[in-house]
C-alpha cells in the first residue's frame, strides 16, 4: 500500500510540502495524494488486466488452430469477464469528492478503496497462472476444460470482489 502512495507524495514541489505545514491544509494535502495514489493504483492494475485479456485472447486464437472449437465459448466466458473488470475499474470513482458531490469520500474510506486496488494484484498474479496452466493442458483433454473454469472462476471473482469496492463509496452491503 505504501509503494504508490510514497510516489505520490514523494513527487509532490515544494510548495505543497510548505503549504502541508499549515495548519489545516495538511489533512487536504493528505486526501489528495491519497486520491492521486488510488488513481495510479487502478490504472496500473487495469494495465495488468488488459495484458491478461489479451493473453486470453491469444489463447483463445492457439485453440482454434489446434481444432478445440468445443472449449472457445469456456475460454469466452474468461475474456469477457476480463473486459468486464477492466471497464469497471477504468471508469469507477477515483476518490475524488467534492464539496457538493452527492457521495463523500473521506480518507479512511480511501484507505480501504486502496486495500481493495491492492489486492487485486494478487488477483492478477493467480489468473496469469491459471492462463499458464491453460496453455500448459492444451494437449490434455481432461485438464483443459478444469484449466479453463479455473480461470473463469478467477476472473468472476475479481469482478465480484470490484463490486463489494462499491459498497465502500456508498455505504451500502
Amino acid at each position: 500500500m505504501s509503494d504508490f502512495f510514497e510516489k505520490v507524495t514523494g513527487a509532490q514541489d515544494m510548495f505543497t510540502k510548505l503549504a502541508g505545514k499549515i495548519p489545516g491544509f495538511d489533512g487536504y494535502v493528505e486526501r489528495q495524494s491519497r486520491r492521486a495514489a488510488d488513481k495510479l493504483m487502478r490504472e496500473t492494475v487495469a494495465r495488468r488486466f488488459e495484458e491478461l485479456h489479451k493473453r486470453a485472447t491469444n489463447i483463445q486464437t492457439d485453440m482454434i488452430s489446434n481444432g478445440l472449437m468445443e472449449l472457445i465459448d469456456d475460454i469466452e466466458k474468461a475474456a469477457l469477464q476480463l473486459r468486464m473488470f477492466i471497464d469497471k475499474i477504468s471508469t469507477a470513482s477515483y476518490g475524488m469528492s467534492g464539496l457538493f458531490d452527492a457521495v463523500k469520500i473521506n480518507e479512511a474510506e480511501l484507505a480501504q478503496l486502496y486495500t481493495f486496488d491492492s489486492a487485486f494484484f494478487d488477483s492478477a498474479d493467480q489468473i496469469n497462472h491459471g492462463l499458464d496452466n491453460i496453455e500448459a493442458s492444451m494437449g490434455d483433454e481432461t485438464a483443459l476444460p478444469a484449466a479453463i473454469r479455473n480461470v473463469v472462476t478467477l476472473a468472476r471473482q475479481a469482478v465480484d470482489t470490484f463490486n463489494r469496492r462499491a459498497e465502500v463509496i456508498t455505504g451500502s452491503k
